[in-house]
């Protein structure tokens, strides 16, 4: 996926790039109301997300998928209500972008995101770390329109989680943009956001 720089380059070589950014706009608008139209459809039985002006569904997922996220969720939960450091959320939590409505396994937001939040909310803007676990369905967005989206609104640490393969691969956000900080077979891994957070990969996978 090209960066933001790349493209804005692009742009600027074109002779009509005014015609271009008219028709952008036409898009966006008509995607903003078919994005209202799925914040009125989906529920919360429903795991679905809205990307690139398409609502994906995704399927059920594989035992060893939510046995990773529940083991990686309940730790991470007691550390952070143990030590106040903000809120954890888990699946259902819809994080709202600029363009987009996703659902990640888990969301970390820090204590001053998390004060300006209400008991009715549903919306919550970009947290400070994300967990996504892979699945058939979802591993392509993980990997490309959420990998950029979550870089670009500041989302300060990824984690990618293999279920199948015990892998944990950990990006740190430079400049808005990802970089691979480590990819961990085995050992602990340690948050740089979560401070002082940190897990043995046994325990997310056992």
């Amino acid at each position: 996926m090209r960066g933001k720089s790349e493209l804005l380059l692009e742009l600027r070589e074109h002779p009509d790039v005014v015609l271009l950014m008219q028709e952008v706009q036409e898009i966006l608008s008509r995607e903003s109301e078919k994005r209202k139209e799925f914040r009125e459809l989906v529920h919360e039985n429903v795991k679905a997300e809205f990307i690139n002006g398409e609502i994906v569904y995704h399927s059920p997922v594989r035992r060893r998928h939510w046995k990773s996220v529940g083991n990686l969720y309940a730790k991470l939960h007691l550390y952070v209500e143990t030590h106040g450091l903000g809120e954890l959320g888990s699946e259902k939590a819809m994080v709202s972008l600029s363009r987009n409505d996703y659902e990640p396994d888990i969301v970390f937001f820090s204590k001053e995101k998390a004060g300006n939040f209400s008991d009715e909310q549903l919306l919550f803007p970009a947290p400070d770390f994300i967990v996504e676990v892979l699945s058939d369905s979802t591993e392509k967005f993980d990997r490309n329109e959420k990998f950029a989206d979550y870089a670009a609104h500041g989302v300060s640490e990824y984690w990618i989680v293999n279920a199948e393969n015990h892998t944990i691969e950990q990006y740190i956000n430079k400049d808005n943009k990802y970089e691979l900080f480590q990819k961990l077979h085995k050992g602990t891994i340690e948050s740089s956001i979560i401070q002082g957070f940190s897990i043995d990969l046994a325990e997310v996978f056992k």
